[in-house]
């Protein structure tokens, strides 16, 4: 630029001024796909989170399932073992004398009231264990569920780097339409499906 109002142009000014409002020549949608792959990145790490979150829950709830399973069989063993007291008192009444025959008597029903008990609790331990396995069933379907969704995103970003390379139009719809199914697929596994 010269003195007194005379302005001569670079040979590179004019191109600079056309890059800067429109883009330069052949990358003007490389920031588009940029920014949409930041975007499918940073919800690939939520659906990524939140698959880790379901595959622990269904591991916990496997554990409560094992737990409450431990619980109900160690009940049936304490129901058993009070099946063979009462087994004991039937046959001593058919040994004993006659003197002791109403004690006898009185331990069957004991044992009878006490097994009656007991086999109340076990049932529904093993009723709480299969709730716990269910919740354990339904958490690992939903883990597969963002599971797929983060394969899909992860998919979208690899095509998307390819499209950068490539210049390959159809590639970025490729990206588009992978990433619009990996949201659909978390969109699947919010809502229990």
């Amino acid at each position: 630029m010269s003195g007194g109002g005379f302005h001569v142009h670079g040979p590179h000014d004019h191109e600079l001024e056309h890059a800067a409002q429109h883009g330069s020549h052949g990358d003007s949608h490389a920031g588009g796909i940029a920014v949409v792959t930041a975007i499918i990145a940073t919800v690939g790490a939520m659906f990524a989170y939140m698959g880790g979150a379901t595959q622990a829950n269904a591991g916990l709830y496997k554990n409560n399932a094992a737990i409450k399973k431990t619980e109900a069989s160690n009940q049936w063993n304490y129901y058993q073992a009070k099946s063979s007291k009462q087994n004991l008192s039937e046959l001593a009444i058919e040994l004993a004398p006659e003197s002791k025959k109403a004690f006898y008597t009185e331990e069957i029903n004991r044992y009878k009231k006490e097994k009656a008990d007991i086999k109340k609790d076990a049932e529904k331990l093993e009723a709480e264990s299969k709730e716990w396995d269910k919740k354990s069933d339904d958490e690992m379907h939903q883990h597969h569920r963002w599971a797929q969704a983060t394969t899909a995103l992860q998919i979208a970003i690899a095509l998307a780097a390819i499209a950068l390379l490539t210049k390959r139009r159809w590639l970025e719809y490729g990206v588009y339409g992978v990433a619009g199914l990996g949201c659909v697929i978390g969109a699947l596994a919010v809502m229990h499906i």
